[in-house]
């Protein structure tokens, strides 16, 4: 089991910045490849970023690509999403998600765990 904690949402303006924080315990967390998702409201759940056991290999979606940086320290078992030029449309919980080997890295149903969410939310 491995069990994920998510932090470091809240309310900011469009243009600001945000990191969030997602901090592992459990099973070795070196060994899993990671992930950021969000579901906004009325809207399913969809993929922003994922990086695998090194850090060194990333893959993003294109709404948030140039904008947010996906990386991880597997020193402290945590994984952060830095968000840079928020936008209203980027308003959404967002979860982090693990799994040993995903078939896709893009598709939530690969991932076995995943943390509660946390809220960010972006004014204009």
């Amino acid at each position: 089991q491995v069990q994920l904690v998510e932090s470091g949402g809240g309310l900011v303006q469009a243009g600001d910045s945000l990191r969030l924080s997602c901090e592992a315990s459990g099973r070795t967390f070196s060994n899993y490849i990671l992930a950021w998702f969000r579901r906004a409201p009325g809207k399913e759940r969809e993929f922003i970023a994922a990086i695998k056991w090194s850090g060194i290999a990333t893959y993003y979606a294109d709404a948030v690509k140039g904008r947010f940086a996906i990386s991880r320290d597997n020193a402290k078992n945590t994984m952060y999403l830095q968000m840079n030029s928020l936008k209203p449309e980027d308003t959404a919980v967002y979860y982090c998600a693990a799994d040993l080997a995903p078939r896709s890295y893009s598709t939530d149903t690969n991932y076995d765990y995943w943390g509660q969410g946390t809220q960010v939310t972006v004014s204009s």
